[in-house]
């Protein structure tokens, strides 16, 4: 396993281990040789050691499920390369199914090369370069969330399901507006004295 894989497998345990420990006390709660004595004095629980013991043991079993699951759950990128072609395969994922990615890259193709063509300076040309990859970055994290959300819920409707979608489309929308606005900003006046207006 590559430092980065035991960096996510750390960072997942970290996280997830309050939660494990709760699950833990709350399955070991209902047998009765074990007893959890609250210090009314200090407001803290004290744990018998021959039930922490256990609830390590618990914690420590449902971590190692957790990290084979999640091994088996997603191929780990090996090297840059193949950490750029996973990247490469969900950009043309997303330009090949979704109708609105490949009309920001048209868009924003479209205002580099006008920008290019009224000679804008390099500023200008940064602008509209990073409004444009911004759009185009949403869409993919649109996409992604839409994806998540599917898989979770499958094919039942949840009201939350689609305050997540609806959310994830409307960050889209709001930065379309923007870059359009900056797009009228930037290329609108060069036009106009172009065309003599």
């Amino acid at each position: 396993m590559s430092f980065y894989c035991q960096i996510r497998h750390e960072t997942f345990s970290a996280i997830s281990v309050s939660y494990l420990i709760k699950k833990s006390l709350f399955s070991l709660w209902e047998q009765p040789q074990m007893q959890i004595k609250l210090d009314e004095s200090s407001n803290t629980t004290s744990i018998q050691p021959d039930m922490a013991s256990k609830v390590s043991n618990s914690v420590n079993q449902q971590l190692e499920r957790n990290h084979q699951q999640r091994v088996k759950a997603w191929r780990v990128a090996t090297s840059i390369g193949v950490s750029f072609k996973y990247a490469a395969a969900g950009v043309t994922y997303a330009f090949n199914t979704q109708r609105n990615f490949r009309i920001h890259c048209v868009m924003g193709t479209l205002a580099i090369s006008i920008g290019a063509l009224l000679s804008l300076t390099n500023v200008e040309m940064a602008i509209i370069c990073i409004t444009s990859g911004l759009v185009l970055t949403l869409e993919l994290l649109n996409t992604a969330i839409e994806s998540v959300v599917d898989l979770t819920v499958g094919q039942n409707y949840h009201e939350l399901a689609k305050i997540a979608k609806d959310c994830a489309a409307g960050a889209v929308l709001v930065s379309a507006f923007a870059s359009v606005l900056v797009g009228l900003c930037l290329i609108a006046p060069k036009v106009m004295i172009l065309f003599g207006i």
